[in-house]
Formats: structure tokens, C-alpha cells, sequence
């Protein structure tokens, strides 16, 4: 695995942890970030092995500098949120659909291997048919749904009409250690996490029956792994989830359950844009790319509660 894999995105969380477990494969890693949500001390083990560059991939010629040389591509670079794509709808285009297609064009050019791209969930939307399966009608509900969704559709005309072989995996509510807990934007299960260990209330927003297929960090790193090799995956679309469903208020019981402590909770007006209930069908994962989540959510939840604990005590 002595290929280089340019990982954009990667000072941030996923992007990060896909950094730590290609070089572990004995890949050479170039990373791009322009900081703007990433960490550069996520990277900070690692820094000496890896080729940064601090730049915003919404400059064509930046996207061209980077994949220069490259054989594959991990597009891992964008603005995560819902609630920030509402606010600011223009600026998280910028970043989600005019990089990505800068990016999709610079890989054409230098005819890259193989561009593996994070899509998301939130395309399906609302619709009440669970599990979600890849050939659903998308029913963005937000500028960020709809900015990802663009994304993984213009990877499906690359690969259809310029022959660049992309695979798009769309995942479903990451989680894991090194996510960043205090962002207004911050997932829910960092943000729990660091509330219940300050003895300090959580907020739940709606009712806490909505469900989320919450998806371990190792799971996801695992996918983007066999995407980039799977000999059929090339223009494919896939879930990456676990494959189970838990209400929030499941996962405050099991959060009780792994720190020994009973939680103060707060029930808000639900948010805007939030879709209800999220489950990933997986079998186009396990069939295309030999995909099988190995870990758990309740394991997750342990490693994930460890490891804040850990930063905590440090």
C-alpha cells in the first residue's frame, strides 16, 4: 500500500482518523484542510510522516496542486451540519458542491486511480420507509442534504461520462473518539458525553423517540478502506451504518449505563430540518464492498466514553 492517497478533509474527524489507518496500511498520506473546522493536533502523532497542505479545495488551483501525483482520493472535506447549512447556505455550497466538483475536475485531469467521497443520510430525508435503500427517491430536507447529495450525483457523472471511477458511501450519524464536543454544530453523542461527565443537564431536542443509525468511526474508516479496492464499486453508491436503530432517549440510558451516573434531562422544541428516524439498509455494502460493521454501537459507546475520559484526565 505504498500508493499516495490524498485525504481531504483529513486534520478533521473522520478525515483523520482515515489518515491514522492508511499510513498504519503503509500508505503515503497528503492531506488538505483549510482549517476551518479541522484540528491540526488530531494530525499532531502523525504530522511527521504526512505531507500537509493548509488550502481551500473552492480554488481550482488548489485542487490541481494537490492531486498532482496522487493515485487515490478520499473526500472527506466539507461542512457537516444542518443547522450551519441553514444559516448559511451559500457559504457551506462553497464548500460542499464548488470544491467537490473543483476536485472531481483536478482528478480527471490527472487521472486519479479511484475518489472515494463521504456522502450523507440526510439525503433521503423524512420518508417513513425504514430501512433506507440506495435506489429511494432523495428527499433532501436541508442545504446540506442537498449540497451532498449534488456532490455524490456529480461523482456518478464522472464515472459516467468521463470514465473516473468514484464511490460514493453515505453515511449515517458517525460517532467516535476525537470528535469535537463543543462546536454550536457538535454531534449529539460528543456533546452528551462531555455534559454527563461535568455533571452538567442535556438537552434533548423533540420528544427523544427520534432514532439515528449510529455508526462507530472504525466502521466508516473500514468502508472507505474497501471502496477504494472493491473490483465492482466503481460509480456505486452504498449506506454505511450499523444496520440498528436508537432513540435518543435509548442512547442516554446506555450512557448512564457505561459512566454509572443518572442523567438530568431537557426536552427542547425539535430543530429544524431534522429528519425523524434514520436505519441504513446495508446489504449493498456487504454485497459490493464486502462491508460488515465489527463494531458495535454499545462497544463504540465504550471506547468513545473512554477516550473522552482519557482527555480529560491528561
Amino acid at each position: 500500500m505504498s500508493e499516495l492517497y490524498l485525504i481531504t478533509g483529513g486534520a478533521g474527524f473522520i478525515g483523520s482518523h482515515i489518515v491514522h489507518r492508511v499510513l498504519h496500511e503503509g500508505g503515503r498520506v497528503r492531506v488538505i484542510d483549510n482549517l476551518a473546522t479541522g484540528k491540526l493536533e488530531r494530525l499532531e502523532k502523525v504530522r511527521s510522516s504526512i505531507e500537509f497542505v493548509r488550502g481551500d479545495l473552492a480554488d481550482p488551483s488548489v485542487c490541481d496542486e494537490v492531486v498532482g501525483g496522487v493515485e487515490y482520493v478520499l473526500h472527506q472535506a466539507a461542512v457537516p451540519s444542518v443547522q450551519r447549512s441553514i444559516k448559511d447556505p451559500v457559504g457551506t455550497n462553497r464548500a460542499n458542491v464548488t470544491a467537490s466538483l473543483n476536485l472531481l475536475e483536478s482528478c480527471r485531469k490527472h487521472k486519479i486511480r479511484r475518489l472515494i467521497y463521504a456522502a450523507s443520510s440526510s439525503a433521503y430525508g423524512d420518508t417513513e420507509v425504514l430501512p433506507k435503500v440506495e435506489d429511494m427517491p432523495p428527499h433532501p430536507l436541508s442545504p446540506y442534504a442537498l449540497q451532498k447529495l449534488t456532490g455524490e450525483r456529480y461523482c456518478k457523472l464522472y464515472f459516467d461520462i468521463f470514465g473516473l471511477e468514484t464511490v460514493s458511501l453515505r453515511y449515517f450519524n458517525v460517532f467516535g473518539p476525537g470528535q469535537d464536543p463543543h462546536s454550536e454544530y457538535s454531534a449529539v453523542i460528543p456533546k452528551f458525553i462531555t455534559r454527563l461527565l461535568a455533571n452538567q443537564p442535556i438537552t434533548i431536542h423533540g420528544d427523544g423517540e427520534q432514532s439515528r443509525d449510529f455508526t462507530f468511526i472504525d466502521n466508516v474508516v473500514e468502508a472507505n478502506l474497501l471502496a477504494l479496492k472493491a473490483p465492482n464499486a466503481a460509480g456505486k453508491m452504498c449506506n454505511i451504518g450499523c444496520g440498528e436503530r436508537v432513540t435518543l432517549n435509548r442512547l442516554v440510558t446506555l450512557l448512564e449505563q457505561q459512566l454509572g451516573i443518572s442523567a438530568q434531562v431537557i426536552y427542547g422544541p425539535a430543530k429544524a430540518g431534522d429528519v425523524r428516524h434514520s436505519l441504513a439498509d446495508i446489504e449493498g455494502a456487504k454485497a459490493i464492498l464486502h462491508y460488515q460493521p465489527k463494531i458495535t454501537v454499545e462497544e463504540g459507546l465504550r471506547r468513545t466514553v473512554a477516550a473522552y475520559k482519557n482527555t480529560i484526565a491528561e
